[in-house]
């Protein structure tokens, strides 16, 4: 799994740009590890997966989706993210890595992203946007403490 998202960072630049002469190779394996976070959680919300807010955000986490009036506590992006769920799913999605930097124990990653869903009338939409994520290393691993972005309208 490291190996193929080591090949996806690659091909998005990331890796390169990352394994300079004075990049440590760790560096290089937070990468992907955050990014292997960042598409976990896109994918446990594609699947429906009510404990993908448990997995993934920590206790702090506050984040803000353009379609929000306001940052979301995890206790309200648990909430927002059932009703949403229950109002009609994500089809298929594809993410675009553009950057990823780990400093110590936090990391900030920017992406895009292409997404479609179907609503309950059976109406497909695509979507593209971007966001912009800050993980922390847990001792659980990457977790998501803040995010923003979304749609590009």
């Amino acid at each position: 799994m490291i190996r193929e998202l080591r090949r996806v960072l690659m091909t998005a630049g990331l890796l390169a740009a990352l394994a300079g002469p004075t990049v440590a190779q760790d560096d290089v394996n937070d990468a992907a590890d955050v990014w292997a976070t960042i598409e976990g959680e896109w994918d446990a919300s594609q699947k429906r997966d009510h404990d993908r807010v448990d997995d993934y955000l920590a206790e702090k986490f506050m984040g803000w989706g353009k379609n929000s009036p306001a940052p979301r506590s995890k206790t309200s992006t648990r909430l927002w993210s059932e009703f949403n769920a229950s109002q009609g799913r994500t089809l298929e999605h594809e993410l675009y890595p553009l950057s990823i930097v780990v400093h110590e124990n936090v990391a900030v990653a920017h992406y895009l992203y292409t997404m479609a869903t179907k609503d309950a009338d059976d109406k497909v939409e695509i979507s593209n946007g971007r966001y912009t994520d800050v993980l922390i290393r847990t001792d659980d691993g990457w977790k998501f403490l803040s995010w923003h972005g979304g749609d590009d309208d």
